[in-house]
């Protein structure tokens, strides 16, 4: 008798192993028409624990968040360690054979695959993603969710496997589409604002419900969770959130003469430095950069505004487009959401909430004046800081959505620690690291 019910207890433990499996799954593939607010008793499955973690799980993420030395220390000195920065390297052979199975890569890499809130479901975004880099699929599962809509643009430049892997990660989801004409992106020259601009049209056609756009690149990273996001973009009340201010006068020369694009590279026109003609319906020209919030009657106008067809096909042969093209935009009256040409109007990258960008002439010291920010705790490329983790704590200080340059390549424990905070504070059940 004894034995008998030793089996039958037996049976009923394998029987609910099954069952909880089944349940798991059936979180993936069962549509959902509807927040059900039961879901937040089944969250902790998808919290990131050491178990999923790589090689940077030896990191305490919850000292380096809080600025401890011992632990910032830790960090510096692993990611200086080539043979760690191998170990965390995952190869694109390992997408393209993971996704082979949609279902079991999906619940492996635990993508929020359900709205966690009815506020977030009924307040959709639209993100294009102008991608070349490693990065790509972290940050994807970092922003991702089920009612939000995904254009990916991979540079036609990138290695064959890049593309590869990039196309087997989007093709399990739905709600996630490669753009429709793709093009060899240059830096600072008019292929990086056509390759947002043909995500945008993707975008703008393929879903009439989605309430903001926002554009990103490989190198971008969330400084908030969706929701957070979400309340940030409420908070504007149809406006938009862009750096647009005065152009400096040493910057006058990117829009006076006439640029192209030689053996991958722009440059000057040779032939009498050819000056271009004013802009058309005399637009001042504003300073911006490449990465704006706006709302879907903005990208409206970008694709169908005759003045702002005129002012797209006047910039072609500018220099570094992107760095007033959306500015000068957010000051043409009439656009949804925009702002008087007044400078009283003017915004900086530092008021605006599309990016924390931390340029080398800008930092100093804690005790300094003139600073915007204090020093990069990473490295610098083209004047741009590649934060470190000891710029973590800082940063989730601000109040900017995301912020550039992040690199797996350069500091891995920075983008792991940011995720692991990110999807601890979008989980409502309990934080690893006490957010207040």
């Amino acid at each position: 008798m004894m034995l008998l019910k030793r089996g039958r207890l037996l049976l009923l433990l394998k029987l609910t192993v099954v069952l909880g499996s089944v349940w798991m799954f059936s979180l993936l593939i069962r549509p959902k028409t509807g927040w059900d607010p039961t879901y937040i008793f089944r969250y902790g499955w998808l919290e990131y624990t050491d178990a999923d973690g790589g090689p940077e799980k030896v990191c305490n993420c919850s000292a380096i968040l809080q600025g401890e030395r011992e632990a910032l220390l830790q960090a510096k000195l692993l990611t200086i360690t080539k043979a760690f920065r191998k170990s965390v390297h995952i190869p694109d052979e390992y997408y393209i054979n993971a996704t082979q199975d949609c279902r079991i890569f999906k619940l492996s890499r635990k993508y929020l695959l359900f709205p966690l809130s009815q506020e977030e479901e009924d307040f959709p975004l639209a993100y294009s993603m102008v991608v070349h880099h490693k990065n790509f699929e972290r940050l994807l599962r970092a922003i991702y969710a089920p009612q939000n809509i995904y254009c990916i643009h991979v540079d036609k430049k990138a290695a064959a496997s890049v593309l590869s892997a990039i196309k087997a990660i989007t093709s399990c989801f739905p709600n996630v589409f490669m753009v429709s004409k793709a093009v060899s992106v240059v830096y600072s020259a008019w292929p990086r604002v056509q390759a947002d601009l043909n995500c945008m049209a993707d975008l703008y056609n393929a879903s009439t419900k989605w309430k903001y756009f926002i554009n990103l690149c490989g190198q971008d990273f969330p400084l908030k969770t969706n929701l957070e996001i979400v309340r940030a973009l409420r908070s504007l009340k149809g406006g938009n959130s862009l750096e647009s201010e005065k152009l400096p006068g040493e910057k006058r020369w990117r829009v006076t003469v006439a640029h192209e694009i030689v053996d991958g590279k722009i440059q000057v026109l040779l032939l009498l430095r050819k000056v271009k003609q004013p802009p058309p319906f005399n637009l001042p020209i504003l300073s911006g950069n490449a990465y704006i919030v706006v709302n879907r009657g903005y990208i409206h106008s970008v694709l169908k505004d005759n003045r702002i067809l005129a002012l797209i096909e006047w910039a072609k042969d500018t220099y570094s487009p992107d760095e007033f093209l959306w500015a000068t935009i957010q000051r043409i009256p009439g656009v949804p959401g925009s702002t008087r040409p007044s400078p009283k109007y003017d915004i900086t990258d530092i008021n605006a909430i599309a990016r924390m960008v931390k340029w080398q002439w800008h930092e100093g010291s804690q005790g300094s004046l003139e600073a915007a920010y204090p020093e990069c705790q990473g490295s610098h490329v083209r004047a741009i800081c590649v934060y470190g983790a000891g710029d973590l704590q800082w940063m989730l200080e601000q109040h900017h959505l995301f912020a550039n340059k992040f690199d797996t390549d350069t500091d891995p424990i920075a983008v792991y620690c940011l995720e692991r905070y990110l999807r601890e504070k979008a989980l409502p059940t309990r934080s690893l690291f006490k957010i207040a």
